[in-house]
């Protein structure tokens, strides 16, 4: 029930993250945009989102999930009216998403809640499944676009507060912590100075910020692509997009399964691996059906993996008190990772009316993500966790 609860708050708060996205086609149009706008329009909500984290991790650390899921599902409800009602020019819309961002620090909430309920030997699969939570980024581009055609343009805003205030609800009733859950001295700022201080931390961070940043990145930037590369009509890029992000998703609990069978490190350097190799292929700009179709997919299933394992890697290497922490900082760099590369896909794209370099750039980044696993992760795993205090 804890887990269940816990994952329906992260996907309402990320159906509510992730509210510009479908609509930055028809935003552009509107508001006569540049490439440069539009991402940037798509990326405040994350870079907020993921910097967000840092703080809210700290906090659950300290206060617990039963205080902190409600109290941000409620503060994102006022951003959400905001874009729905009020928001009419460019500067309008970065203010809300400037705020629309705290949807996303939810996870750095569930995160040390559901491992805090699991033994070790099951948090691989717990954590996975905690990050379906993910899939209300496909949600959102499912929906968005045809609920504003059918709807009325606010009626998506509308409905995903609703469903905030409902769950905030919910959650206060029936949302308990572990009784027995260990809780860090100190103060939050002294906890977060330490976990920097951790370089378990700044280690995962790295294999997040590609794994989950590529997620991100595609789950935002990939219906500006599809239209621009593709030729799309928008609720086509917007479908397949949602495609891209369902299968992400499935696959996070498969990559947590895997990682409780087997050694994380060794599902870590698989999943790169491929999407460093399918990476390549997009960058070749093939033909969308059906093999520039499959390379997508395949990246997706390959992120989504890598997504699952890099935290049944982090319930291994990090101890209970410190995993809100830890969490906020690497769930901040994951964020991180998918902010920058809308923003170089959209500047490239402006300047060469081409997207090879940025799909060469995943292919680096992912081949060096592979590598540090296979050799430094590696290592840090056969050392065991890091201590709490450093």
């Amino acid at each position: 029930m804890m887990l269940g609860l816990a994952t329906i708050g992260f996907a309402v708060t990320f159906w509510a993250w992730a509210l510009l996205s479908p609509l930055s086609a028809t935003l552009r149009e509107q508001l006569s945009l540049t490439s440069f706008q539009q991402s940037l329009l798509v990326a405040v909500p994350v870079i907020v989102g993921s910097l967000g984290r840092i703080p809210v991790g700290a906090l659950t650390d300290r206060l617990g999930a039963r205080r902190m899921f409600p109290v941000v599902a409620l503060l994102t409800v006022l951003p959400v009216l905001y874009l729905g009602h009020l928001a009419s020019s460019f500067a309008g819309y970065l203010v809300g998403g400037f705020f629309l961002g705290l949807g996303g620090t939810t996870f750095a909430i569930g995160i040390p809640f559901v491992n805090s309920w699991y033994p070790p030997q099951r948090r691989g699969l717990a954590l996975g499944i905690f990050g379906v939570g993910m899939g209300g980024t496909a949600i959102s581009a499912f929906s968005t676009v045809q609920l504003a055609k059918a709807v009325g343009p606010s009626f998506p805003f509308d409905l995903v507060a609703a469903a905030l205030v409902v769950y905030a609800a919910v959650v206060y009733l029936l949302l308990r912590d572990r009784p027995d859950r260990p809780v860090a001295p100190g103060s939050m700022l002294s906890r977060l100075a330490t976990t920097l201080r951790m370089p378990v931390t700044w280690a995962l961070s790295f294999l997040y910020a590609v794994a989950f940043g590529g997620f991100v990145a595609f789950s935002v930037y990939l219906p500006t692509y599809l239209t621009n590369a593709y030729h799309l009509d928008r609720a086509d890029a917007a479908l397949r997009t949602a495609g891209f992000v369902l299968l992400a998703v499935a696959m996070r609990p498969v990559g947590g399964w895997l990682s409780d069978h087997f050694r994380p490190t060794s599902v870590l350097v698989i999943a790169y691996g491929a999407v460093a190799l399918l990476a390549l292929g997009a960058a070749l700009a093939l033909p969308l059906a059906p093999v520039g179709t499959a390379a997508f997919l395949g990246m997706a299933a390959a992120l989504g993996t890598a997504t699952g394992a890099v935290f049944a890697l982090l319930a291994r290497l990090v101890v209970a008190e410190r995993v809100g922490s830890v969490t906020g900082v690497v769930g901040a760099a994951g964020g991180l990772g998918g902010f920058f590369p809308p923003l170089v896909m959209g500047l490239v794209y402006g300047w060469l009316r081409d997207y090879m370099v940025g799909f060469l750039l995943l292919a680096a980044t992912a081949a060096a993500a592979g590598v540090y696993t296979a050799t430094v992760m590696r290592r840090r795993v056969e050392q065991g966790p890091a201590p709490a205090g450093g």
